[in-house]
């Protein structure tokens, strides 16, 4: 069975991910419908507001705003 390694071209490639590692392909999606493509677009938006999308839970949440809040952003209130 081949070994699959994991080189600098991944990390580079999860560091532009539209979303952060963690978070559910069912909260993706749910992101995706309500026209939301990449974490950027996150910041500002309430936290409530994304807690009513469909597929969102709350490890999702958690993470997106633990991310927002590295990249010096957040959820709006």
């Amino acid at each position: 069975m081949a070994t699959v390694t994991k080189g600098k071209g991944a990390a580079k490639k999860a560091a532009n991910a539209p979303f952060p590692k963690g978070v559910s392909q069912p909260a993706i999606r749910a992101l995706a419908s309500a026209g939301y493509a990449h974490i950027d677009q996150l910041a500002g938006v309430s936290e409530k507001h994304l807690a009513t999308l469909h597929g969102m839970g709350p490890k999702a949440l958690r993470i997106i705003g633990e991310t927002l809040k590295e990249q010096g952003k957040s959820f709006s209130k």
